[in-house]
């Protein structure tokens, strides 16, 4: 009856979808929604466009640093983006260069996400972990136990945590060398649409490649430390009652 309940109790406090993806909503897609929205409804120049975007991250950035005492890195990351934005946008007069330079989004993002990885603080899992806990207190305690080290499947666990990060970075890093030679190569007319397929396909690649490679056996990592901490606990309370 007692773990009957505790699941219960457990299923009501799963976040929501929307509350999964948060992070990764705030943190990326309001500031490049907003660039090309300001861009394209509006009619924006490409300086005006990235700086109004830049006032979320820019805000993000001053409150972690402020009331949590840490730097929010995925919002930091974006607003060094759009500021290497703002100084390319001076560069003007051909209108391939211009083209070409929409890959410093992605290749900005892209190394910072590398660069995490090699310091040991891979900046995609901020938006990965609330897909695999789903606000479930075991699994969030059996994340907290294989990311520290002490579980039997940590080794694994954050060989596949880097590889999830070095995924990304690689895809978007490709995105903006695509970005590049196309816009040297190919019709500037047609550039200009198919730079928007670009970034789909390498969002869209990035989820199905990271999914089956790090995302998944992660998951299973966690349900089975979750059913290995959960036996572990039958079994200590079967021996107090028998002592």
């Amino acid at each position: 009856m007692t773990k009957t309940t505790n699941t219960g109790s457990q299923s009501k406090q799963q976040p929501s979808v929307l509350e999964n993806l948060r992070p990764l909503i705030v943190d990326v897609a309001v500031p490049l929604g907003s660039y090309y929205f300001f861009k394209g409804a509006f009619g924006m120049s490409t300086f005006a466009a990235l700086a109004w975007s830049s006032v979320v991250p820019a805000v993000r950035t001053v409150w972690s640093v402020v009331k949590e005492r840490r730097v929010n890195g995925l919002a930091a990351l974006i607003l060094v983006v759009n500021v290497v934005g703002l100084a390319l946008s001076f560069v003007s007069g051909d209108p391939r260069l211009m083209l070409a330079k929409d890959g410093a989004v992605s290749s900005t993002v892209g190394i910072g996400i590398l660069v995490s990885v090699a310091l040991g603080k891979p900046m995609m899992t901020a938006g990965l972990k609330p897909f695999l806990v789903k606000g479930d207190t075991a699994r969030e305690a059996a994340w907290e136990r294989l990311a520290s080290g002490t579980a039997a499947g940590s080794a694994e666990f954050l060989r596949k945590e880097r590889v999830f990060s070095v995924i990304w970075g690689l895809v978007l890093s490709a995105e903006c060398v695509a970005r590049v030679v196309g816009a040297y190569t190919i019709p500037v007319d047609t550039m200009v649409w198919l730079g928007s397929v670009f970034m789909v396909v390498a969002i869209t690649l990035g989820m199905v490649v990271c999914g089956g490679a790090a995302a998944e056996p992660m998951a299973h990592l966690i349900t089975d430390e979750a059913k290995h901490r959960e036996a572990a606990q039958e079994q200590e309370q079967e021996l107090a009652i028998a002592a």
